[in-house]
């Protein structure tokens, strides 16, 4: 097996395959930042200050939208989709003779891309506070603070699982690209990047709160914000926990299943 330095060596050439394609990471950044400002004045617009919504006021929601762009560029930044084309065009031999774990190699990989993205969105949200000047809430408890990114390391392995077992759609179809779209577009929405979830009706919520989405975005904001009760932390957490080690076996299962079908086609 390969030593630690050899997964190091993959997140820190992360960041130089990233500067290597600098326009695909500036419009890739450009449409994150202007994805962000659009949320952001649409609430600005729609709740002015003393109004309330779903017991959300102006401050909540604003630093609710503006966090969640933070957690946004740490969770669902991803190089995974890279592995469905491994299957497909035969690259993925290479790693297969090579003393890695293909699977953590990613991870990895994952790891750098997360860094990269969270320190340019440390910049895009420092230009808003500087702009806009939003009425942002300080978290000032220790307890939410901690439960905040425990949630979101659980919630950084539970979209990488995700997102592996959907490019596993390479080891049965050359076709993966069109169910990566679908997939993205449902998990921007049912993860929380454009309102709170618990606007939605309580039925749609409840059901919601069974998915591994929710925990992606909305959980940890929730947590920062504090509103929710230290048992729902706690039960959130566990929720999020069992997701990962469940996706984590669903993962390995298909990946030994995907290698029995893998026939190195374009090589």
């Amino acid at each position: 097996m390969a030593s630690f330095r050899a997964y190091y060596l993959a997140a820190r050439n992360t960041w130089d395959e990233t500067l290597t394609y600098r326009l695909n990471f500036a419009v890739w950044r450009l449409r994150v930042f202007l994805s962000l400002i659009s949320t952001y004045f649409l609430w600005l617009v729609l709740l002015p200050k003393g109004e309330n919504i779903a017991g959300y006021n102006q401050s909540s929601m604003l630093t609710y939208i503006v966090g969640g762009g933070i957690v946004y560029s740490i969770v669902l930044s991803t190089r995974v989709a890279a592995v469905s084309d491994d299957i497909v065009q035969g690259n993925l031999s290479n790693y297969l003779l090579r003393p890695v774990n293909y699977i953590v190699y990613y991870f990895f990989k994952d790891f750098g891309d997360k860094g990269m993205n969270l320190f340019f969105s440390f910049f895009e949200i420092s230009l808003i506070f500087i702009l806009l000047r939003p009425p942002f809430y300080i978290q000032t408890n220790l307890l939410f603070i901690f439960g905040f990114f425990l949630s979101i390391i659980l919630a950084i392995v539970i979209n990488f699982y995700l997102n592996m077992l959907l490019s596993f759609v390479g080891f049965f179809s050359s076709e993966a690209w069109a169910p990566r779209f679908i997939f993205f577009i449902i998990l921007g929405f049912f993860s929380g990047t454009i309102f709170p979830l618990d606007i939605l009706p309580s039925q749609i919520y409840s059901f919601l709160k069974l998915l591994p989405f929710l925990y992606l975005i909305y959980f940890p904001m929730k947590i920062y914000l504090g509103q929710i009760h230290m048992q729902e932390v706690f039960s959130g957490l566990l929720i999020s926990l069992i997701w990962s080690v469940g996706l984590y076996f669903i993962t390995n299962f298909l990946w030994n299943k995907g290698l029995h079908l893998y026939s190195a086609q374009g090589r």
